[in-house]
C-alpha cells in the first residue's frame, strides 16, 4: 500500500468536559467527567484519534505503552496489543473500573476490568482511524463493510438535581449556577426530560437510569413514560442495586401494566438476573453481569439476559464488539450498546462499530446530549431522528478542534478531579449518603 506508514509519534491528552449533576445507584455526577484524547501520528503527518476513560489508571496505561508504538505498523493490531499487556506487566494489570454505578458493582472482589483492555480499545479506535485514513475508506469499511446507513439511538434519561453543590461546603458566595436540563427528581420532571430528548434530538426510545428513589417511585416514571408516549419502547435500569425479589416484584408489575423493551441490570450477578428475567416474564439485559468473552459461556447456560449491552471500551476494542455480535446472534442474544459520559471521537467509534456490527437488535445508549456541546471534535455530532448516519470521510470522518482540546485540558488541570467518584459528590448533596447493595 503507498500510503502504509508507520506510527512516528503518540500523544495522550487528559481532558474534563462539563457535566451536569445526574443521579444514579452511585451517587451523583461530579462537576466535569474526565476523558483521555489519543492521537496516533504517522510519518506522513496522519492523524489517527481515540478516545479513553479518563481516570489516572487508564491515562498511565496509555502513556506507558506510547513509546512501544513507536515505529510499530499501525495495521498489526496484534503488535498493538502486545506492546499495551507488555506495558501494562501482561494481560493481568488490572484496576477496578472508574464508572459509576457499574464500577461500584464491578469493584466487588474478583470482578475488574483489565486495563490494559481499556487502553488497548482506544488505542485500536486511533489505528483504525489511521488506517481509515492512510488507504481513504471509512472504520466501518475496515470492520467489514456497513450493515446500515445510519445508527439509531435512544434518549438516555436520568434523576438530577438541579445545579451541582458547591465543591467546599464552607464556601460563601453564589451556588452553582443550574444547568440547562433543571431538576428532574419525580415522575412528571422525567417526563419533561423526555419531552425535550425527543423535540430537540428526534429519540423515539427512552431509557430511565434507576437504582436512585425507591422502586414503586421509579416504576411510577416508567408509567407516566408510558402515558406520555404509548408507542415508545421504554427501558429502565436500575444498576443492579435491587434485591431479587424487589426486581421480581417491580418486573411482574410492569409487565403487566405494558412491559419493557428491557429490564437492564436490575439486581445483581448472572444467578440473580436469571431468576429476575424468568420470574417477572420480562426481557433482560446486561452491561454488569456478561462484561467479557470469558462470561459467556455461563451467560449462555444460564440465560440472565435477552439482550447483552456492548461497549468497545472495556470488551476490547471494535473488532471485538464486532465479534461478539456475531457471537450474540449465532447464540440467540440480542445485542446493543452500552454508553457512559463520552466525547465526539467515542461516539463516532460507536457509530462505525454499530453500523458494522451484523446483529444490532435495539438502539444504542448515548450519553451525548448532556454534555450540551462541548466537545473536542470541530463539528459537533447531530441527531436527524434520533440517529446518526455513518461518516461518508476516511478513517473516523472527525477532526480534532486544536483550541477545544486545549480549553478542556485545561479544564482537567484546575478541575481537581482524577477519578470519578459518584459517591462523594453525592454527599455534598446528602451527607452521609452511602452506596449500599442490595438498597432496595
Amino acid at each position: 500500500m503507498a500510503n502504509r506508514a508507520a506510527i512516528a509519534g503518540v500523544a495522550v491528552t487528559p481532558v474534563a468536559v462539563p457535566d451536569p449533576p445526574l443521579l444514579n445507584a452511585a451517587g451523583c455526577h461530579e462537576p466535569f467527567a474526565l476523558r483521555c484524547i489519543v492521537e496516533i501520528e504517522d510519518g506522513a503527518g496522519r492523524v489517527g484519534l481515540g478516545e479513553a476513560y479518563g481516570d489516572d489508571a487508564t491515562r498511565q496505561a496509555l502513556e506507558a505503552a506510547a513509546p512501544a508504538l513507536r515505529g510499530a505498523d499501525p495495521w498489526n493490531l496484534a503488535s498493538i496489543w502486545a506492546a499495551v499487556a507488555g506495558a501494562s506487566g501482561g494481560t493481568g494489570g488490572k484496576t477496578p473500573a472508574p464508572d459509576g454505578a457499574e464500577g461500584a458493582a464491578l469493584n466487588a472482589p474478583g470482578a475488574v476490568r483489565s486495563r490494559a483492555a481499556n487502553a488497548y480499545a482506544a488505542l485500536e479506535v486511533a489505528c483504525l482511524d489511521l488506517q481509515g485514513r492512510q488507504a481513504d475508506v471509512p472504520v466501518a469499511e475496515l470492520l467489514g463493510g456497513r450493515h446500515r446507513p445510519a445508527v439509531e439511538f435512544s434518549a438516555y434519561l436520568f434523576y438530577k438535581f438541579g445545579r451541582h453543590a458547591p465543591r467546599d461546603p464552607a464556601a460563601q458566595g453564589a451556588p452553582p449556577p443550574a444547568d440547562p436540563w433543571g431538576e428532574a427528581l419525580d415522575p412528571a420532571g422525567i417526563v419533561a426530560q423526555a419531552r425535550r430528548m425527543a423535540e430537540r434530538h428526534g429519540f423515539g426510545t427512552f431509557k430511565l437510569k434507576g437504582g436512585v428513589f425507591p422502586p414503586e417511585e421509579e416504576a411510577a416514571a416508567v408509567e407516566a413514560l408510558r402515558d406520555a408516549f404509548p408507542r415508545a419502547p421504554l427501558r429502565l435500569d436500575p444498576n443492579a442495586v435491587w434485591s431479587v425479589p424487589t426486581a421480581v416484584r417491580i418486573g411482574a408489575a410492569l409487565r403487566e401494566s405494558g412491559g419493557l423493551e428491557y429490564y437492564e441490570d436490575p439486581t445483581a450477578g448472572m444467578e440473580g438476573m436469571a431468576e429476575a428475567r424468568r420470574a417477572s416474564g420480562l426481557p433482560c439485559a446486561t452491561n454488569m453481569c456478561v462484561t467479557s468473552f470469558g462470561d459467556l459461556p455461563r451467560a449462555v447456560a444460564l440465560r440472565p439476559v435477552d439482550f447483552i449491552l456492548s461497549d468497545h471500551h472495556f470488551w476490547g476494542g471494535l473488532r471485538a464488539t464486532v465479534r461478539l455480535s456475531a457471537f450474540c446472534r449465532d447464540f440467540g442474544l440480542g445485542v446493543s450498546m452500552h454508553s457512559n459520559t463520552h466525547l465526539g471521537v467515542s461516539l463516532a467509534a460507536m457509530v462505525h462499530v454499530a453500523a458494522a456490527m451484523p446483529h444490532l437488535t435495539a438502539a444504542c445508549d448515548t450519553h451525548y446530549p448532556w454534555q450540551e456541546g462541548h466537545d473536542v471534535i470541530a463539528e459537533a455530532w447531530r441527531f436527524e431522528e434520533g440517529r446518526l448516519r455513518v461518516p461518508e470521510g476516511p478513517g473516523l470522518g472527525v477532526t480534532l478542534d486544536r483550541r477545544r482540546l486545549a480549553a478542556m485540558h485545561e479544564a482537567w488541570q484546575r478541575c481537581g478531579i482524577r477519578r470519578r467518584n459518584d459517591r462523594d459528590e453525592m454527599r455534598r448533596h446528602v451527607p452521609g449518603w452511602e452506596y449500599r447493595n442490595p438498597r432496595w
